[in-house]
């Protein structure tokens, strides 16, 4: 019996819904560090508000134009926004219970959130104290009437509202906002110092306060609201000067529709409807929640409880720089080196291009820039290069969603140092992680090059999971040479020996390493699939995977977030294993390895790392690279080290089941607890141990896990 879309994928938006599910949960996690729970409920609200302010935003955009084609699950706009808001009245829900416990734990380790009706006198002569001098000049009070129209506000505030009467000359009605001004803390802690460390909201402070701020009126009902706005960006591919458009999209972001009005639990119907008509959100998600913006739970955070955070972790450098006296060129020159973050430290990146800089060999420096932190090392790097005459190439890419105006600055300040900047393919993002320095070494020019799969962030770096590659292999060194020469002259890379490039030929390149697995697997040769993404949404490789599996090809997939491969289904995804990782570090690296004859994992294996997750956006609309890892030592550390431990952690994972539902992995008889996390701060790197490697290895893994045919009927 054919199946139907619906039963052969999962919607992309409720498998997202999912996945931010499982950072939640970790919340409730009891082995997790209490202030880190606090930190994961944080996170959660986070990734939904900018769920609303792009997903569903582009959803409703949708349905008033329009356009009812249903997604390739089966899915009209319409029905999806249906659906996303059940799923995320469960999800608020289960947030507000896990406030109300995380708080309870809080208070019994002495860091309290209070009630001002709470506190006693003493209390509350400070608490006037530091509203008269701290806050109350920070604020806005605003009537609304025919004199002062409701003003604009900008996405995320956080407001109270109230309604209230004139007492002179006479009985006047009006209503009132108090914008929460972004850069005031929303806890405040009273008698700062103190061992114990009490805090009051500053939407309760204000509300407490308010009588002040309108001494002429009596106030007769009160609120709290929070809007999200439409923030995602229409590109006119036309604009004459793209940076110029990008500059003006940025200011009409801020005024986005608000798509989402977030109000108090029993907040008065007259406010109610007050904000509905004033922001015009009729048709629009209204959520009534008992505590407002959680994302700013992270201001908890620093409190100076590091007992209850997670054991510091201090990054390896590693060693076989070392042995070469920190010369990078020269420890790259001799073998492959992968440095694995957060575990290793990103240092390594910024000292490859420090060195770069400094060389008076380096010639030529060619750089991809995705996303960067705030006062980068990586274009203070550039731009002394450049400053030292030396040819250099940055390649900006001003379409990163919520980096454009710090792109746009990158951009000018490189200009500035004499850096050659480009702005990428106009309806391409440039999302390769790619850096090139040539350098004169006697009669020739040598490459080396820099591959990873995350940004070049620093930050970033401490928390994501993530491959960087450095080689001196002349051939990758040409090939990242032809994306460079594609991006800034728009003329198609030929001829490309070893990276295959989104979008053209990496979408290929999978279908022809999963073919040979289906081949290899109908003449009863061993077969085997295992990848690691972030996200498995590409209806094509999907589709090719599911018949990898009916080919009898055992399949082992570690997806962070979403997927839409439904597996486990019985003659369409029997030998497809599905699991995802949410614990201490963000899982961001993806690798893909093709058995090739032989079982998983096996030195024979076709490996690969890339910038790309499998999405249509990332195949087919991005600058993405596919790199063969070919060093046996790389080899070895991606495969035996790096994959095996993903596929055998227990701690931190949760398995897809063919219903949709992710369950938490439970131990089975015999087995020991296993986090790959763990493991990999415990245990060095294989290609970084340099001469160490010939006196100590990393404490050897437990077997893989083995794909166990399933009977098919």
């Amino acid at each position: 019996m054919a199946l139907t879309s619906s039963q052969r994928y999962f919607n992309r938006e409720l498998s997202w819904l999912q996945f931010n599910t499982r950072v939640m949960e970790e919340a409730r996690n009891k082995s997790v560090p209490l202030l880190e729970r606090l930190r994961f409920l944080s996170i959660s609200a986070s990734n939904l508000d900018e769920f609303y302010m792009v997903r569903v935003a582009g959803l409703r955009t949708q349905m008033l134009a329009g356009m009812n084609a249903p997604s390739f699950d089966g899915l009209t706009p319409a029905r999806q926004l249906d659906k996303i808001a059940k799923q995320v009245d469960k999800l608020i829900e289960a947030q507000e219970r896990c406030w109300v416990t995380l708080r309870s734990l809080l208070a019994t380790r002495k860091i309290s959130v209070l009630a001002v009706k709470d506190l006693d006198d003493e209390a509350l002569v400070e608490l006037r104290e530091r509203f008269e001098s701290q806050i109350l000049p920070l604020l806005s009070p605003l009537c609304v009437d025919a004199a002062h129209p409701f003003p604009f506000l900008s996405n995320l505030s956080l407001g109270l509202v109230a309604s209230l009467t004139r007492t002179e000359p006479e009985d006047e009605q009006a209503f009132a906002l108090v914008p929460v001004p972004s850069h005031v803390p929303r806890f405040l802690q009273l008698a700062a110092g103190s061992k114990k460390r009490d805090y009051v909201m500053i939407e309760d402070v204000i509300g407490h306060f308010l009588p002040d701020l309108f001494p002429d009126f009596e106030v007769n009902s009160t609120g709290l609201f929070r809007i999200t706005r439409d923030s995602d960006i229409a590109i006119d591919e036309e604009a004459e000067d793209l940076v110029q458009h990008f500059e003006f999209l940025l200011k009409e972001r801020r005024r986005g529709r608000v798509i989402r009005l977030e109000l108090n639990e029993g907040i008065d119907e007259e406010l109610r409807h007050f904000l509905i008509e004033s922001f015009e959100c009729w048709d629009e998600d209204i959520q009534d929640a008992d505590y407002l913006g959680m994302v700013d739970l992270k201001g908890l955070i620093d409190s100076g409880r590091h007992d209850l955070l997670f054991p510091p972790f201090t990054a390896r450098f590693p060693e076989r720089i070392r042995d070469y006296d920190g010369n990078h060129f020269a420890a790259i020159a001799a073998k492959d080196i992968l440095v694995h973050h957060p575990y290793e430290e990103f240092d390594v990146v910024i000292q490859f291009l420090r060195q770069a800089a400094r060389d008076p060999d380096v010639v030529v420096i060619k750089q991809t820039l995705y996303r960067t932190s705030d006062d980068s090392p990586i274009v203070r790097a550039l731009i002394d290069a450049a400053e030292s005459g030396k040819s250099v190439t940055a390649l900006v890419e001003i379409q990163a969603r919520f980096d454009e105006a710090s792109n746009l600055k990158f951009a000018r300040d490189l200009e500035r140092a004499g850096v050659q900047v480009v702005y990428g393919l106009l309806g391409f993002k440039t999302h390769a992680k790619v850096s090139l320095v040539i350098r004169r070494e006697g009669d020739r020019l040598q490459t080396y090059t820099h591959l990873g799969t995350g940004n070049y962030h620093a930050l970033n770096a401490k928390i994501y999971t993530d491959l960087a590659l450095f080689t001196a292999d002349p051939v990758i060194g040409a090939d990242v040479g032809k994306l460079f020469n594609y991006v800034t002259s728009s003329s198609r890379p030929r001829n490309m020996e070893k990276l295959a490039l989104a979008p053209h030929g990496l979408r290929g390149k999978l279908f022809e390493y999963i073919d040979v697995e289906i081949a290899n697997a109908q003449a009863g040769k061993p077969s085997g699939i295992w990848a690691k993404l972030n996200a498995l949404v590409d209806q094509g490789v999907i589709d090719k995977l599911y018949e990898a599996s009916q080919a009898g090809v055992p399949i082992d997939l570690v997806v962070r977030g979403i997927c839409c491969l439904r597996p486990g289904v019985e003659g369409l995804s029997d030998t497809i294993r599905v699991k995802s990782i949410v614990g201490r570090y963000l899982e961001h690296s993806r690798i893909v390895a093709f058995g090739n004859g032989h079982a998983l994992p096996s030195e024979n294996a076709k490996l690969f790392m890339s910038s790309a997750d499998w999405m249509p956006r990332n195949l087919d609309r991005r600058i993405e690279t596919l790199v063969p890892i070919e060093s046996p030592t790389v080899h070895d550390q991606v495969l035996d080290q790096i994959m095996v431990a993903n596929l055998m952690d227990t701690q931190n994972s949760w398995e897809l089941q063919p219903s949709g539902k992710y369950a938490r992995r439970k131990l089975e008889d015999g087995e020991t607890s296993f986090s790959a996390h763990q493991y990999f701060m415990d245990n060095p790197s294989l290609s970084g141990r340099g001469q160490a490697l010939k006196t100590s290895r990393p404490q050897e893994l437990p077997d893989p896990p083995r794909f166990k045919p399933r009977l098919v009927s």
